[in-house]
């Protein structure tokens, strides 16, 4: 049975499930939710207790409860969501499957809920979104710098056989510059030229194929960052929406202990005033419960020390990353000036040619 939840104009439409844990039977009585299997020994034997009793286990008359079940469901959602979204002529389609598993390079959002939601439209910062906005622009590095470092290797790649540019004729490509026409350009290339010098110079590149080595070397140290930093960002972003969560309770205790303190004929004029309250200190309740699955004390200080943990290490991939992003910038350099060589030397390649064929 679906029960609709939410259906205000509110940006959180959604729906609470409930399902039966009893079978139903052939005549429409209700079944029994679960029975008896007794476990048996290698001889197929029952297995007799000191109390007398057989060994038992509890086998459930239904599925419905079953962890696969909830996948099979968001499957089921994503065919019929997509096929409605076709039908209406939109473009946009959806996709069960987490990030993580349809193997995208990308840290997925957090939910923002109904209250977050509701500011960030009225132009109010939440820390939710601040949150989002964080994971929007290392999404946004990440895609940038990934084509960019495809972009280097299918140039390496397409260098001819012949007549393809050394280290030496790129090293001089980069050292001559085109095109400064003012002091400052001049003092900016030399810096640059030797940034790139050092660079070559600490990766030992002499030719060519080393170069492309190491151009292979940042793509797959990319990718193996991006894991590692989406990994990371995952469990702070779990961690923030805890604790969140855990500062929305604090917030509206007081209101929600007040309202369950009135007398029930009191209960609506103070629910109708303190609604969004309310609302949200049930909705963080519903949140954490699920959260602690069974637990009774949130551990408040634990998430705090983990996320703190989390963030420095973070700090630490993401400063390798950039270093990353600089050695990538040093090869676009050094593509640069082979290409600015080349086309100083294509009218004298082309003279050359012309004169072998007139011999």
């Amino acid at each position: 049975m679906i029960l609709p939840y939410s259906c205000k104009n509110d940006g959180n439409p959604h729906a609470h499930i409930m399902l039966t844990m009893r079978p139903i039977e052939q005549d429409g009585t209700w079944g029994a939710k679960s029975k008896k299997e007794y476990i048996l020994d290698r001889n197929g034997e029952r297995i007799k207790l000191k109390s007398g009793e057989y060994k038992t286990r509890k086998i459930c008359t239904t599925d419905w409860n079953e962890q696969s079940k909830v996948d099979e469901w968001r499957e089921a959602w994503e065919v019929f969501q997509n096929a409605a979204l076709e039908q209406h002529g939109h473009s946009q389609r959806v996709n069960h499957k987490s990030y993580a598993r349809q193997g995208v390079e990308q840290v997925p959002t957090i939910h923002m809920g109904v209250a977050a939601s509701q500011m960030e439209r009225r132009r109010i910062r939440t820390e939710r979104g601040d949150i989002n906005r964080a994971i929007a622009i290392t999404n946004r590095e990440f895609r940038q710098v990934r084509a960019r470092i495809n972009k280097l290797k299918n140039w390496l790649y397409a260098q001819p056989l012949a007549d393809a540019p050394t280290m030496v004729d790129m090293m001089n490509g980069v050292m001559h510059g085109r095109n400064l026409k003012t002091q400052w350009q001049r003092i900016a290339h030399l810096k640059t030229a030797a940034k790139v010098l050092i660079f070559v110079q600490a990766n030992k590149i002499t030719t060519v194929e080393q170069l492309a080595d190491k151009v292979e070397q940042l793509h797959e140290r990319q990718y193996e960052l991006a894991n590692i930093i989406k990994t990371d960002e995952r469990r702070i972003a779990t961690l923030n929406e805890h604790l969140a969560n855990v500062e929305t309770r604090k917030q509206h205790m007081a209101v929600y202990k007040k309202y369950q303190s009135l007398d029930p004929k009191k209960r609506k004029a103070y629910a109708d005033k303190h609604a969004d309250e309310i609302e949200q200190y049930k909705s963080a309740c519903d949140y954490l419960k699920g959260v602690l699955n069974g637990r009774t004390e949130i551990p408040e200080k634990e998430w705090r020390a983990e996320r703190d943990m989390k963030l420095s290490e973070r700090y630490a991939h993401c400063d390798e990353y950039y270093s990353l992003k600089e050695d990538v910038r040093m090869v676009e350099v050094i593509r640069r000036g082979a290409e600015d060589m080349m086309r100083d030397i294509a009218p004298e390649r082309t003279a050359l040619r012309t004169q072998d064929l007139n011999l």
